[in-house]
C-alpha cells in the first residue's frame, strides 16, 4: 500500500528521531539560568541535534521555565517544527527534537516585561540558516533590567553580527517597560549561505562616543539631560567630542514611565562597544548616567574589541562560522563560559582562551554550517 505524503513524512521524522543521539545538558551548571537553555535550544535547532535539558534554572528562587523562557522555546519550536516534551510554565526538564529550520512569519508575545532582546537571541541565529526569509513579530519588554536593551541589540550587536556576514532589518512599533511590557518590534532576516570567521584583535583608539538618553511617560525631559550630563563628565577624559542625544519618547511609542541611556564607542579599528543603564527608584539619575559610562569605560580600559554584553552572544556565531575566529575581550564572563560549554557539547567544536594581563583572546575553528 502506498503511503500518503503526510504519513510518509511523519514516519521518516520518527525514524530520524529514533536514530538520533539525544544530548543531555544539566541546566544548573555555570550560569545556571535561562541562558544555558537559550544557547542549547538555538544550537539544537541549527545543528538538528535533539537535546534534553534538566535542572532548568535550578539555582533561581523560582526554578523551571518562566513565561519568557517558554515563549522563546515555543518560538524556536515553531521555526523548526520541533517536537517538545515538557514545554510548560514551571518545567525543570524539557526535550527538544528539531526538524529543519523554516523561514516564514512567526510571532511570540511575552505578557510581562520579559525581554524581547532575549527572544531575539534565541531565534535570530536559527533564522540565519532558514530556507527563506523570516519575519519575527515579537512583543514584550524592549528596555528591561537583566537583559540588553533593544537599542543595544540594534546599535552594538547588529554591527558585530555584520562582521560575520549576516544582518537583520528592524522596526520599532512600540516600547515596553517594566512592569507592563507591551512593546512590539518587527524583525526581518534573510538567510546566509555561511557565516564567515572574524578576527578582532586590535582595539584601536576611541574615535567617537555617542548615544541616547531618554525618558518616557510623565517624566520630564530634564531627567534625560541629567543622565547624559553625568555620563559625559565621566567619559570626558577619553574624548572631547561626546554626542549623547536627549529626548522624550512620544506617547504613540511609549506611554509608561521609564528612563535610561545607551552609550556607544567606536574605535579606529572598527570595534564597537556599548554601555547602558535604566533609571531606578532607589538611585539618583546622576548615578544612572555614571553607571552606563562606567560600563563602557571598563571595556575600553580592558582593551576589548567586544564588550561583556556581546561577549557571550558571539560564541554561537564563532562556533557556526567557517574558519578560525579570534576575538579580543575583557574579563571572561560566566555567561560566556556557559555559552562555550554548550557550544562544545553540542557542536563538538573546541574553544581556546588565552589570558593576558588585562584581556583575553577567544579562538574557535568553526563548523562552517550552511543554510538549508
Amino acid at each position: 500500500m502506498l503511503l500518503t505524503s503526510t504519513r510518509h513524512k511523519k514516519i521518516i521524522h520518527f525514524v530520524r528521531e529514533m536514530s538520533a543521539e539525544l544530548i543531555e545538558i544539566d541546566g544548573s551548571l555555570l550560569e545556571g539560568g535561562g541562558q544555558i537553555l537559550r544557547v542549547a535550544v538555538t544550537l539544537s535547532a541549527i545543528l538538528k541535534t535533539p537535546i534534553r535539558v534538566f535542572n532548568i534554572r535550578a539555582g533561581r528562587s523560582k526554578p523551571g521555565l518562566m513565561e519568557q523562557h517558554l515563549k522563546g522555546l515555543e518560538l524556536v519550536r515553531d521555526i523548526t517544527n520541533a517536537r517538545v516534551i515538557g514545554g510548560k510554565i514551571g518545567s525543570t526538564e524539557i526535550e527538544f527534537w528539531p526538524d529543519s529550520v523554516k523561514g516564514g512569519q512567526y510571532r511570540a508575545a511575552v505578557k510581562t516585561a520579559g525581554s524581547i532582546s532575549l527572544l531575539l537571541q534565541v531565534a535570530l541565529p536559527c533564522t540565519l540558516f532558514a530556507n527563506c526569509e523570516t519575519t519575527l513579530f515579537l512583543q514584550g519588554g524592549t528596555n528591561a533590567e537583566m537583559a540588553p536593551q533593544i537599542d543595544y541589540t540594534t546599535e552594538v550587536f547588529r554591527p558585530i553580527l555584520e562582521k560575520f556576514g549576516a544582518t537583520f532589518d528592524f522596526k520599532l512599533i512600540k516600547r515596553g517597560y517594566f512592569p507592563k511590557g507591551g512593546g512590539e518590534i518587527i524583525v526581518n532576516v534573510k538567510p546566509v549561505k555561511q557565516l564567515r570567521s572574524v578576527e578582532m584583535l586590535e582595539p584601536g583608539n576611541v574615535i567617537s562616543i555617542y548615544g541616547w538618553s531618554f525618558v518616557a511617560g510623565s517624566l520630564p525631559i530634564k531627567l534625560a539631560h541629567i543622565m547624559a550630563d553625568s555620563a559625559t563628565r565621566r567619559l570626558k577624559s577619553l574624548q572631547n567630542n561626546i554626542n549623547i542625544e536627549r529626548y522624550k519618547e512620544s506617547p504613540e511609542v511609549a506611554n509608561s514611565n521609564c528612563s535610561g541611556l545607551i552609550i556607544i564607542a567606536e574605535t579606529s579599528t572598527g570595534c564597537i562597544l556599548g554601555g547602558s543603564a535604566l533609571g531606578k527608584r532607589n538611585e539618583t539619575l546622576e548615578q544612572t548616567g555614571t553607571n552606563a559610562a562606567e560600563e563602557l569605560l571598563t571595556s575600553i580600559q580592558e582593551g576589548a574589541c567586544v564588550d561583556k554584553h556581546c561577549q557571550d552572544q558571539i560564541i554561537i556565531l564563532m562556533a557556526l562560522a567557517k574558519g578560525i575566529s579570534k576575538i579580543r575581550v575583557g574579563k571572561i564572563t560566566l555567561h560566556t563560559e556557559t555559552a562555550i560549554f554548550v557550544a562544545e557539547k553540542l557542536g563538538k567544536v573546541k574553544f581556546e582562551i588565552n589570558h593576558f594581563q588585562n584581556y583575553s583572546v577567544i579562538q574557535c575553528n568553526g563548523l562552517g554550517v550552511s543554510s538549508a
